[in-house]
């Protein structure tokens, strides 16, 4: 699979199988200065990117043939496509469809109709989550078996590297840099997601509960550490506090 050119601006690909919501969104993308491909099928995503790699996907959960949720299951499933940032586009009548992507790995959705601002808004802030560790200290963050490189964004559980996705590498850090303190969903919410939890909803809230449960898999033993608040959030508590 070829890797992303150094130096390009950034490349999304938009996986929409109606012609007119492609437009638009490829439209309000080339405008924020993205370079922008559209594609009309599963299949065709997944060919596009084994020639190149993206710096993000958006990509619609109702395609014909391959669905967007297959795609996003292979994607995650790929060493090399693993930590590519995906932002699934939804009807209000998919919420089941949602809660099973952000299961798969998913770093946010956007619900049609949305406003074009809304879709820049939202395509920046999880760029901003995938990439937002480059200029970080160099300091290791670590907690018993468990080390975390901000730099790098790369973290291990004793020898063996976590292969986490960017949200859940920021989700990790958070907890890591509060680890002791209880926090709130909301909390989450702002921190690692970039969103006013003023007006998040429900199914926002869940996002975090779907991401945490995928975290804990991925810690091994460590994910005992990430303790339950019952009615209030997550509390990260090592042997070693």
């Amino acid at each position: 699979m070829a890797a992303r050119p150094e130096g390009e601006a950034r490349r999304i690909l938009v996986v929409e199988d109606e012609a007119d919501i492609a437009a638009l969104v490829a439209y309000q993308l080339t405008r924020a200065g993205f370079q922008v491909q559209t594609v009309s099928s599963g299949s065709e995503a997944l060919e596009s990117i084994e020639r190149q790699v993206p710096h993000l996907v958006v990509l619609d959960i109702m395609l014909s043939g391959l669905s967007g949720l297959e795609v996003l299951e292979k994607l995650r499933a790929d060493p090399a496509t693993r930590e590519v940032p995906v932002l699934l586009l939804t009807a209000l009548r998919e919420a089941s469809d949602r809660i099973r992507g952000l299961e798969l790995g998913a770093d946010d959705y956007l619900t049609k109709p949305f406003s074009p601002k809304e879709l820049v808004l939202r395509v920046e802030a999880v760029l901003r989550r995938s990439t937002g560790t480059a200029g970080a200290r160099g300091l290791l963050l670590r907690a018993g078996g468990l080390r975390l490189d901000p730099a790098a964004a790369r973290a291990w559980w004793q020898d063996e590297e976590l292969q986490l996705t960017p949200t859940e590498f920021r989700l990790l850090r958070t907890l890591l840099e509060r680890r002791g303190r209880t926090l709130s969903r909301n909390q989450l919410l702002e921190n690692v997601w970039e969103v006013d939890a003023r007006v998040a909803g429900r199914l926002q809230t869940r996002t975090v509960d779907m991401h945490m449960r995928r975290l804990r898999a991925k810690l091994g033993e460590a994910g005992d550490w990430v303790r339950t608040v019952r009615g209030f959030g997550y509390r990260f508590e090592p042997p070693e506090d």
